[in-house]
């Protein structure tokens, strides 16, 4: 098979196994890290855990991505990348060891939450630049095989990085802060593995780099209200853009909920509630897989837009008839039914987003999504916050997103029943 063929041979790339061995290390780090801040938050026995804390915790793992996404790669293309890799992962690694140190200090929250946002803050940076240097270390010829393999590769060592923490911190008690160091370690591990690599191989070309950093910081935010404009000429786009947004709201306040029912109704010990949350992410995940395997043929039967309105649609039966009673199988039912459905939803619209916008501003309505998307999850997360009792148990909550996902199906049906441009 070509595809076979061709990963054998990106494998025996030197270069392109080096920047992956950077991309898995690193990725793995954030895993790690990122399951340390959510268990620190939810589940320290010492800690009274609400929900406006897990909100805070969300938006430090998030709001990084969507504020700083649109500008990183201004700086990437005027700085080494090899040394963003080498001095952001050290970086990353020094601050890190400082979260652990907080953690032990029994700091206030305020404190913890500056030290975690600088770090998955640094994150961006190093991500981005893997995208931008992979063209730097393969062929143009294999370069789509390269962007398939590399981000699916770094999600799964981001996967395996959250079970090691998962696993770390159910064996052994008062470990939030060895988990942390455990995520230091590995940042370490990717910033050693980066001078595998010569300083000038991953660009950019010096050349080509614009001479003042203002201007290209203006520019930058002057492109991103150009692609607005056009993401407003494209009424396709922005409607799927609309309702991915709003799914993904009543996603994240469902998983604000989850997590206050395996911390306080579900569970009378923080290994139990740990071990529920791990199993509720874990058949969430399966159902991001499932979408995966059932998004193209759905699309072909429905399509586009009908794919979003019976996903939309089967969320607002299910998600009351399985989340009302606030049982751990039910609800663990609906985080894999939810999984499949937001995953369908979003693999749709990144190929209605794809095909519908022009190709000159498709850079700049991706980053425009990419903040919707990490926004909305942070927004519906604080006001989750607000409406749900200490034990996780809202009908209201429930409901108003059952509504949500109801309006969402009947505004893209209503849209796709007048041609909605496709």
């Amino acid at each position: 098979m070509p595809a076979v063929r061709d990963l054998r041979v990106l494998l025996r790339l030197t270069d392109f196994r080096r920047l992956l061995a950077v991309r898995l290390l690193s990725q793995s780090a954030d895993g790690v890290y990122q399951v340390a801040l959510a268990t620190y938050v939810v589940f320290s026995p010492e800690k009274q855990t609400s929900p406006t804390a897990i909100a805070s915790a969300m938006a430090v793992l998030l709001l990084p991505y969507s504020l700083i996404g649109p500008f990183a790669g201004v700086l990437l293309d005027r700085w080494q990348r090899r040394q963003v890799f080498l001095y952001g992962n050290l970086l990353r690694a020094f601050l890190a060891c400082g979260t652990a140190v907080l953690i032990l200090a029994s700091v206030p929250d305020w404190l913890f939450y500056a030290s975690a946002l600088s770090v998955t803050g640094v994150n961006r940076f190093v991500l981005a630049g893997l995208s931008a240097a992979l063209p730097r270390v393969v062929d143009a010829d294999r370069l789509v095989m390269a962007n398939s393999i590399s981000p699916t590769a770094g999600t799964l060592a981001a996967t395996a990085g959250g079970g090691l923490a998962f696993a770390v911190r159910l064996v052994s008690a008062d470990s939030d802060a060895a988990v942390v160091l455990l995520g230091a370690a590995l940042y370490l591990c990717a910033a050693l593995a980066s001078l595998r690599m010569a300083r000038d191989l991953l660009g950019p070309e010096q050349e080509l780099v614009q001479p003042r950093l203002a201007a290209a910081l203006a520019s930058t935010a002057r492109g991103l209200t150009d692609g607005v404009r056009h993401l407003a000429e494209r009424r396709t786009a922005a409607r799927v853009l609309v309702a991915m947004t709003l799914m993904r709201f009543c996603y994240g306040a469902l998983t604000v909920m989850v997590l206050m029912l395996c911390r306080y109704a579900w569970s009378e010990t923080e290994p139990e509630g740990l071990a529920l949350l791990g199993l509720a992410i874990a058949i969430s995940g399966a159902g991001f897989f499932a979408a995966a395997v059932l998004t193209p043929w759905a699309v072909g039967r429905l399509g586009q837009f009908g794919w979003i309105v019976a996903c939309a649609g089967t969320a607002a039966v299910l998600e009351p008839a399985l989340g009302l009673p606030f049982a751990p199988t039910p609800i663990l039912v609906a985080a894999f039914v939810l999984g499949l459905i937001t995953q369908g939803a979003k693999i749709t619209t990144d190929t209605v987003v794809q095909t519908s916008v022009d190709d000159a501003y498709r850079g700049r309505v991706f980053s425009l999504y990419d903040v919707l998307f990490n926004v909305a999850f942070v927004v519906a997360a604080a006001i989750a916050a607000l409406m749900l009792p200490p034990d996780g148990r809202s009908v209201p909550l429930v409901v108003v997103v059952a509504v949500i996902y109801a309006v969402v199906a009947v505004m893209m049906a209503r849209w796709n029943r007048v041609g909605a441009g496709l």
